[in-house]
């Protein structure tokens, strides 16, 4: 029987698979090359070795992420279920969520920076027309939401056994309020 050519989409896939299961961080060499059915040879031939090998799982987990709040977008209310579905995503994958939240970012010095990074450019214009306030507010909003949701992330994604979906919802729902009415009454008073 021919041996099995190991590629590096198989290696990157055994990476991956443990980092969901416990993290990156903890997911040694020899574990991913024995998930992926090979020696640890690959993973530094393929992708550079660790270093290498993180900054491709982190990219995976990125587009893991983009897919899976895509699939829980409802459109008429885009801006709440975008929060509801990262909120989700830390209590279901809370490994993917570290490993997509807490990658290095470079050349960011503020949170608008940040913002600008990371931020899809069309949300802003959907919260605008949305709520009915001015894009600068509706950026404002955003970002506000995106730390506040961030951070509830953070929180469910190293909790156990894990705060109920409910509590966060009424949470993310109370934060939402207080950033919108803050974001309106400065609007009325500019």
């Amino acid at each position: 029987m021919p041996k099995q050519r190991i590629t590096k989409e198989m290696v990157l896939d055994a990476a991956f698979a443990l980092a969901r299961e416990k993290g990156l961080a903890h997911a040694s060499v020899t574990e991913i090359a024995a998930r992926a059915g090979c020696s640890v040879q690959p993973i530094y031939s393929y992708l550079g070795g660790m270093e290498g090998l993180r900054q491709a799982v982190c990219e995976k987990a990125r587009e893991f992420v983009k897919s899976y709040v895509a699939a829980r977008l409802e459109p008429e209310d885009f801006f709440r279920s975008v929060g509801i579905a990262y909120v989700s995503l830390a209590r279901e994958e809370p490994h993917l969520f570290h490993a997509f939240m807490m990658q290095p970012r470079e050349n960011i010095a503020s949170l608008e920076d940040l913002y600008a990074a990371e931020a899809n450019p069309e949300a802003a214009l959907a919260i605008a027309r949305q709520y009915r306030i001015d894009e600068a507010s509706a950026r404002r909003l955003h970002m506000h939401m995106l730390i506040y949701t961030t951070g509830i992330g953070a929180i469910l994604a190293t909790t156990t056994p894990g705060i109920q979906e409910e509590e966060t919802r009424v949470q993310l729902e109370q934060a939402f309020e207080a950033f919108f009415d803050t974001i309106v009454k400065r609007q009325e008073e500019a």
